[in-house]
Formats: structure tokens, sequence, C-alpha cells
């Protein structure tokens, strides 16, 4: 599953609707609202879960994914040490990293691309990556508009 930084991950872009995430996925194993009125599907397959912000139209706008076939630049992510994957990404001009710490969890936040490694005893076992917010303070939706 390639991830494409700003866009989303493989067929998923951000600004799909449910419909067309369904299209290309079939139908999610989970569906559920969150505290917030945002839609939530979860593909076990694929180990993914999508959120579909209800203030956006229900576009889809943030996603959470654990499955070892992840990859960005041609490199694999999950179970992998961070310090070798922060290496692979700092090749590739990828190196601020905000860094925050929960119990044995460790977060690592790139703001300029809007995604999250998580760690748990120094290895990556989830990415997130939300849709990402343009100089007009709007969401920059890639997935277009039919008319």
């Amino acid at each position: 599953m390639k991830i494409n930084l700003k866009s989303g991950i493989e067929k998923l872009l951000f600004g799909m609707k449910q419909n067309d995430v369904t299209a290309a996925l079939g139908k999610p194993d989970k569906n559920y609202k969150d505290e917030d009125d945002n839609v939530i599907f979860v593909y076990n397959a694929h180990k993914i879960r999508l959120t579909f912000y209800q203030e956006e139209d229900l576009k889809l706008g943030y996603l959470v994914a654990s499955s070892n076939d992840l990859e960005v630049f041609g490199f694999k992510l999950i179970g992998r040490k961070i310090a070798d994957v922060k290496k692979d990404f700092a090749a590739k001009g990828i190196t601020k990293f905000n860094q925050e710490t929960f119990d044995t969890f460790e977060n690592y936040f790139n703001e300029d691309n809007w995604f999250i490694l998580q760690t748990e005893f120094d290895e990556v076992v989830k990415f997130e990556i939300g849709a990402i917010i343009n100089s007009k303070d709007e969401f920059d939706w890639k997935f277009p508009v039919k008319k």
C-alpha cells in the first residue's frame, strides 16, 4: 500500500466521499460515528481506519494504518526501527519531527506533510496521515470533484 504524502494512501485520496471509498475498497468491516459525528470506516484486511469529516460534507480527511505493506518512497514503515525510518525520510529531505511520548508509545509528527509515525519499543507500529490545510486555511482536497 503506497503512501502518497499530502494526498492519501494507495487509491484513497483526501476529499473522497463514502461511496467513492466503497467503490474502491468495498463495504467496510465496521462503520460508526465518533464523538464529533465524523463517520469512521474500518477495513480489517487493509488494517486501515478512515475518517470522513462531518464539518467538511463528510469528505475523507484522515487515515490511520498499520499494515505491514505500507510504504513511502519505496521503503516500508511498519515493524522497522524509528531511527532507520527517519534516516530514509531524511534522504528524501524530510527531517523535521515533533516528538511526543505517551506511556510506551512515541509519536513523531511531521507538520509539513501532516503525518505521524507512532512507535512502541523503538519500532514503528502505526502511520497516520491527514489532509493538508492550505495557505487559505482550507483543506487541500486531492479527489477531483464531480461536476
